[in-house]
């Protein structure tokens, strides 16, 4: 198994966790996206927006720019809206990776933070970083729909994708 292979599969492993979470979403009273709970970020909704945000942010670094605008800071759509547009930017990021050859998996990339501090990273680095932080806050999801009532949240662990998708 190769390190291109990973961070491809990763993409897609965060594609279908995603798909998951948004269609069990889907599934529950609207009014709930929006109740706050104690948590990083107090809302189903706003916990969503920041996944959304950060993917896109982390994908544009990827491709080579420096944004300094976060889809958070002015998004004011529909839960639907942002669920949608979530899903269209894990599915982006996931067709950018799956695009790349091998050589990209060992590169680094500068970019800007939002900050104005300049870092540069290995690709593999920021993959990880933004799956990862993906699945932490999928897990707070979970933990403020348990406090909401919800009691039936999606399982998403890796391995379940993996076995789900079958050995490659």
């Amino acid at each position: 198994m190769t390190v291109e292979f990973l961070m491809k599969d990763y993409v897609a492993f965060n594609v279908w966790a995603n798909a998951l979470f948004v269609n069990w979403l889907k599934s529950k009273p609207l009014e709930l996206m929006d109740r706050e709970v104690p948590s990083s970020f107090p809302s189903l909704r706003g916990t969503l927006l920041h996944i959304w945000s950060a993917q896109d942010i982390w994908l544009q670094r990827l491709q080579g720019t420096s944004p300094n605008h976060l889809i958070s800071a002015t998004f004011q759509g529909s839960n639907t809206e942002l669920m949608d547009g979530l899903m269209q930017n894990s599915a982006a990021f996931r067709d950018f990776i799956g695009s790349r050859d091998s050589g990209y998996f060992s590169q680094k990339i500068g970019y800007t933070h939002t900050t104005g501090i300049p870092y540069e990273q290995y690709t593999t680095e920021i993959i990880q970083h933004c799956m990862q932080h993906s699945t932490y806050h999928r897990g707070q999801i979970v933990t403020i729909a348990r406090n909401l009532g919800l009691t039936d949240p999606p399982k998403s662990d890796y391995i379940g994708y993996v076995r789900e998708r079958g050995i490659k």
